[in-house]
């Protein structure tokens, strides 16, 4: 399905259904089928989700801890990269391919990183910034501490994986480098979870005037905590003005589907509403940074 409106962008984000593989061979076969159906509605942005590849965990001794578990995954980043290069380059389009873990040469700790991929063959890299409990203290996974902005034949786009998005300083700060879309991988085991980062993901395109892609897990591998169940719907948020549907949703999938959410983002209409919105989020925000400073306390006892 081409598209047929010059001026706007395709995008689409992946509910990727993470089930039980036996070789990478079946790993390489489902990517390729869910990035052929992003590219057949002509998207030229993809967002897959934050841990989808913990799907090679499958090919791993399922009685191993957990923790080694996800380190083991780190050992098919050669041949990830390679695919999601291959990938990127087949079908002309920008794709940010989830998250993996990785270990750092450095100092031999688990990040949670995601690669963004260029169809002119680059690569970029966003790190989690903050861990949640568990990948902390069951997954032995490291934060990192440097906040990205990507610059694409479209404009400015930007990362914030899953619990990052929950951050609204974070968002803010990449708003202030002219950022339009922000990708949000996530991974949630509930309802509350992935509400959680739905709702936070909401707020962010609403106060920052922005586009964000959502993009959540779905299924599961019952043998790995953590990863047994997901939840999720990917979506497509805009801010709640006039130009955008009214309730901030452009597109969401199913949930729990094996689907893809896909639509059409006016770049222009964001650009301008942040000068002519009905009301102005993202420049009001300097007053409140004004106030912030002389925060006064006010004993009523």
């Amino acid at each position: 399905m081409k598209n047929t409106h010059p001026g706007r962008l395709r995008v689409a984000a992946s509910q990727y259904y993470v089930r039980p593989i036996q070789g990478f061979d079946e790993f390489v076969d489902q990517v390729k089928s869910v990035v052929a159906t992003a590219a057949g509605y002509d998207s030229r942005l993809f967002v897959l989700p934050e841990y989808f590849s913990l799907q090679l965990a499958a090919l791993d001794d399922p009685h191993r801890p957990v923790a080694e578990l996800v380190r083991g995954v780190a050992y098919h980043l050669p041949r990830f990269l390679e695919l999601f290069t291959d990938l990127s380059r087949e079908h002309g389009m920008y794709i940010v391919a989830g998250t993996i873990p990785t270990v750092d040469p450095e100092d031999d700790q688990v990040r949670n990183d995601c690669y963004v991929f260029s169809p002119q063959g680059k690569i970029g890299i966003q790190g989690k910034l903050h861990m949640t409990r568990f990948e902390r203290e069951d997954w032995g996974v490291s934060e990192r501490n440097e906040l990205k902005v990507f610059e694409t034949d479209f404009g400015r786009i930007a990362v914030a994986i899953c619990y990052d998005v929950e951050f609204p300083e974070l968002v803010r700060a990449l708003a202030d480098y002219d950022v339009d879309i922000l990708c949000v991988p996530s991974s949630t085991d509930d309802r509350h979870g992935y509400l959680r980062v739905r709702y936070c993901a909401h707020a962010r395109a609403i106060e920052n005037q922005m586009y964000v892609i959502h993009s959540p897990t779905v299924g599961g591998l019952p043998w790995v905590p953590d990863v047994s169940l997901n939840y999720g719907t990917a979506a497509i948020l805009t801010p709640c003005d006039y130009p955008f549907a009214r309730d901030g949703i452009l597109t969401e999938g199913v949930l729990n589907q094996d689907m893809i959410a896909v639509g059409e983002l006016d770049l222009e209409t964001i650009a301008q509403s942040r000068t002519f919105g009905t009301v102005l989020p993202l420049v009001d925000a300097r007053h409140t940074r004004k106030l912030v400073r002389n925060t006064e306390v006010c004993s009523l006892q």
